[in-house]
């Protein structure tokens, strides 16, 4: 980085911190508005912040992120020229997993707080940065893992902690869904093509690989990893894990013509406080219901725990035919509400600087175990992780 761009950053840094009183309106923009970034953004605007600028290198989504955007609302191509902005507080990263780390850590350095999507990152070196950009620059920055913040989970997570399922030594964990093919729509507006590529390899102008970028590796891990975001981090979560001992790998064949990543995968995660995640996930399934779709059994020497998107129960040790729960709880469709929780939460701690629920850290252990699972798909082989080295051996 050349001294005139530290000096900019440095400058724009000082002049975009100010002090928040509890009753000030954050401002805030959104980098990246497809589907989620807007989303997002109706998010945050209806928690009381004003979105005051959307950033988006395909044209049809910028503006499809100033409809929902707060009135008057700035946008921007590059948003390299949106940080800039010395007004605005905290920005909401909701791109591709490539570009990730170096918006966030341009942003921190350029003052803002940020709400990262998950996965955090595209590499485990890229998350490395993330947590020293964040920790040097003392800024907020949240992962986008909403069960963090979401009731039910938060009430799992106690039951756990409680010790009543006993020692855990296996989880099983699985995510079904059903994807029928890749989309094919024609790009109907100007598309910054370098601009997306930013920091992955330069090919030709392709709408099939924008429109599907978590299907190639050059921009995300794919579906049994983006998803695994989710799980594993969860997973973690409950048993207080951090970093893993090895992860091991497998996918099935491609059947989404056109993509790169297999979309049925399952991974084996050896965690240092003995025990096993073993998580399959596959998208060419039956569809279920999102209540449905997904679980993670906690095998305890005592008990078995059952966590669902939107349900728990605990099965104590029996030798009865019909296993019954002794506790339960299932509340259907309201999982949505955890992106509100989650968003709320951000709001809240950008104004009293505490550290968010999901902090970068955080998403760094569950982007590391996500990466060694990559690496054992591609090279068909168990990956170590080396703590003292901070890096997989394969």
């Amino acid at each position: 980085m050349s001294l005139n761009r530290r000096a900019f950053l440095a400058a724009t840094a000082l002049s975009s911190t100010r002090i928040l009183g509890a009753n000030d309106r954050l401002r805030c923009a959104t980098i990246g508005t497809g589907n989620r970034g807007s989303y997002l953004t109706r998010q945050f605007k209806e928690f009381g912040a004003e979105m005051a600028a959307v950033c988006d290198v395909y044209e049809p989504r910028l503006e499809q992120g100033l409809t929902v955007a707060s009135t008057g609302a700035r946008s921007f191509g590059d948003y390299r020229r949106l940080l800039e902005d010395k007004s605005i507080d905290a920005v909401i990263i909701a791109t591709p997993d490539h570009w990730h780390a170096q918006m966030l850590v341009d942003a921190v350095d350029a003052g803002k707080d940020v709400y990262v999507e998950k996965p955090l990152a595209h590499t485990i070196e890229d998350g490395f940065r993330m947590v020293e950009a964040v920790r040097r620059t003392k800024r907020v920055a949240q992962v986008g893992t909403q069960r963090r913040s979401y009731p039910l989970y938060q009430e799992a997570k106690r039951i756990i902690d409680s010790g009543v399922t006993g020692p855990i030594r296996l989880v099983n964990a699985w995510w079904i869904n059903s994807l029928k093919s890749l989309n094919n729509r024609p790009l109907e507006g100007k598309l910054d093509w370098d601009l997306f590529l930013g920091p992955a390899p330069k090919r030709p102008l392709d709408p099939l690989r924008y429109f599907n970028w978590l299907h190639f590796y050059d921009y995300a891990l794919g579906y049994p990893i983006g998803q695994a975001a989710h799980i594993a981090d969860g997973v973690q979560w409950m048993m207080n894990s951090t970093y893993p001992v090895a992860v091991t790998c497998s996918s099935g064949k491609l059947n989404l013509e056109g993509g790169e990543i297999p979309e049925t995968g399952s991974m084996s995660v050896e965690f240092p406080e003995n025990y096993l995640l073993v998580f399959t996930l596959s998208y060419k399934a039956m569809r279920y219901r999102a209540c449905n779709d997904q679980m993670q059994q906690f095998h305890g020497e005592k008990a078995r725990f059952d966590l669902g998107r939107e349900s728990y129960a605990l099965y104590p040790q029996t030798t009865e035919v019909e296993v019954k729960a002794s506790q339960e709880r299932r509340e259907p469709d309201t999982f949505d509400s955890a992106d509100g929780l989650h968003i709320r939460h951000f709001l809240d701690c950008v104004r009293t600087r505490q550290e968010p629920n999901a902090t970068i850290e955080m998403g760094q252990y569950t982007n590391v175990v996500c990466c060694m699972a990559v690496e054992s798909s591609r090279k068909g082989r168990r990956v170590r992780w080396n703590a003292e080295e901070k890096r997989m051996e394969s």
